[in-house]
């Protein structure tokens, strides 16, 4: 058995094939391209798009030599989405990337339809430009012609569509839109209406990784498929490659540790109030059935080490170099903080506003301390999510699974878990979101009895483990509640 990813992301465009135990057979990419229109906006072309999945599931399937795949599951970035026919699949308007910014003056006549707790007890999210109904009102307000007939897809919607023909949406990507109403479980038809739009502009939810349909007769021959292969939506790219991983149950997270780290944790569905609200983080549907997600994270983690280690030199330090000089430091917290807000501060107070600030420095400080407080300071980023998501879900957090460029810096993994007093857990995954994405439709499709199953999977490949030490974790649960959260809020005041 076999079975298929598609990863739709902002960087590049993914197909993967794996066995039945998770084994990478073959991979697949293209670089995703956005292009700058006359009047300056940033579009995808949808047809490109299209075309790099059929050859890249061309290139898979040619690779492996694999004649039967099961399953396909798609995941994307969240956001992105454009206008299709829903009788004759006609493409009526441009794809729009998430970070595509022309649609903050909807976003701000949005907002002032209601208080910013009410809007986000509906929707679960903290308004931005970048979710699907200020993009449509965008849209709409240049053409209301494109809207004849149309539904939007998200971009793994629409290669959803082509590889299968029906239209649908999952819950994952329903809950980034704005339109979603988490309270009721549907789409919040008499609000859209209220805007102008169609009351059925959007398409049906459907289950994350259940089968839409099979592979269109005319395509599977020529993508070295069978007809019987399912076709799945597997939803949001970060919350899909938390299968991956194994980040399955209330208590685990995953963390995709880059220039941002990302943290994603479960939690059973409640209605949301001023305590989520005061989170900083967004919720969702999750792609497990019964199970919401919360989600969260420091848009300058990863960034922050990349950029200390290209000021303290002529060439930028590399990652051995780093951890050699993290191993010159006494293993205790720093003299020093840093506080991580190179790009603002995120969840569980976000600000775009705050500024990074390093706190303590003197003379006797040198490059090893600078990079060790860089690290440390992200570690008790972390730590002040992990509380905040806990307080509200519920849920006690002791495991991490992390995947990412961070985890080759075991120095600062061992800070982490350290700091956050949890196991940090690496599988061997390089490709989270193609895993998870296949993974998603496996068990949407009922191919695998449970999540138990599922977990085995995972670390049946072996994982690395990183336990967090006790007497050290005393010490920066001190210095975190005693001066990193203090004075934290004031930097926030500061930017205010």
């Amino acid at each position: 058995m076999y079975m298929m990813g598609i990863d739709l992301g902002t960087t590049n465009r993914k197909v993967g094939l794996f066995d039945e135990n998770g084994r990478e057979l073959a991979i697949a990419s293209r670089p995703t391209v956005a292009i700058e229109t006359s009047e300056g906006h940033s579009v995808y072309d949808p047809e490109a798009m299209w075309q790099d999945v059929v050859d890249m599931i061309k290139e898979v399937t040619a690779k492996s030599g694999a004649k039967r795949v099961q399953t396909i599951g798609i995941a994307s970035m969240a956001e992105s989405g454009l206008l299709v026919n829903k009788e004759t699949g006609r493409i009526q308007s441009p794809l729009l990337p998430w970070f595509e910014t022309s649609s903050a003056p909807q976003a701000e006549m949005i907002k002032r339809s209601d208080t910013p707790l009410a809007l986000f007890q509906r929707t679960g999210l903290h308004l931005s430009f970048k979710h699907g109904l200020p993009k449509l009102l965008w849209l709409y307000d240049r053409d209301q012609e494109m809207f004849r007939d149309a539904k939007w897809l998200s971009v793994s919607g629409f290669i959803a569509y082509r590889l299968s023909g029906v239209m649908a949406c999952d819950p994952t990507l329903a809950t980034r839109t704005f339109a979603y109403d988490m309270r009721r479980d549907e789409w919040d038809t008499a609000w859209i209406q209220e805007f102008g739009l169609p009351a059925d502009v959007f398409p049906d939810v459907v289950p994350s990784g259940a089968p839409l349909g099979t592979v269109k007769t005319e395509l599977a021959a020529s993508l070295g498929l069978e007809a019987s292969t399912t076709v799945a939506i597997a939803g949001h790219d970060h919350v899909a490659a938390s299968l991956a991983v194994g980040a399955v149950e209330p208590g685990e997270v995953f963390a995709s540790m880059g220039t941002a780290e990302t943290l994603v944790g479960m939690m059973k569905p409640r209605a949301l109030g001023q305590a989520e609200f005061e989170t900083g983080l967004s919720y969702g549907y999750h792609v497990i059935p019964g199970y919401q997600f919360w989600m969260g994270g420091n848009a300058a983690s990863g960034g922050a080490v990349e950029w200390i280690r290209k000021q303290l030199g002529d060439d930028a330090l590399s990652y051995d170099e780093i951890a050699e000089l993290l191993m010159e430091t006494e293993d205790a917290p720093s003299e020093v903080l840093f506080f991580p807000y190179l790009s603002g501060s995120g969840a569980p107070y976000p600000n775009s506003r705050t500024r990074a600030s390093f706190i303590g420095l003197s003379y006797a400080h040198g490059k090893a301390d600078l990079i060790r407080a860089v690290c440390e300071g992200t570690a008790y980023q972390l730590t002040m999510i992990k509380e905040s998501a806990e307080h509200v879900s519920g849920h006690p957090i002791h495991v991490i699974r992390a995947v990412g460029g961070g985890t080759r810096l075991k120095p600062w993994l061992q800070m982490k878990a350290n700091a956050a007093n949890v196991t940090l857990i690496v599988p061997p995954v390089d490709e989270a979101t193609l895993q998870g994405a296949a993974y998603t439709a496996l068990l949407g499709a009922g191919h695998l009895k449970d999540l138990g199953e599922l977990k085995q999977l995972v670390e049946g490949r072996g994982v690395e483990q990183l336990a967090p030490d006790v007497k050290l974790h005393a010490q920066y649960k001190q210095v975190y509640e005693q001066q990193y959260v203090a004075m934290a809020a004031e930097l926030r005041r500061l930017s205010q």
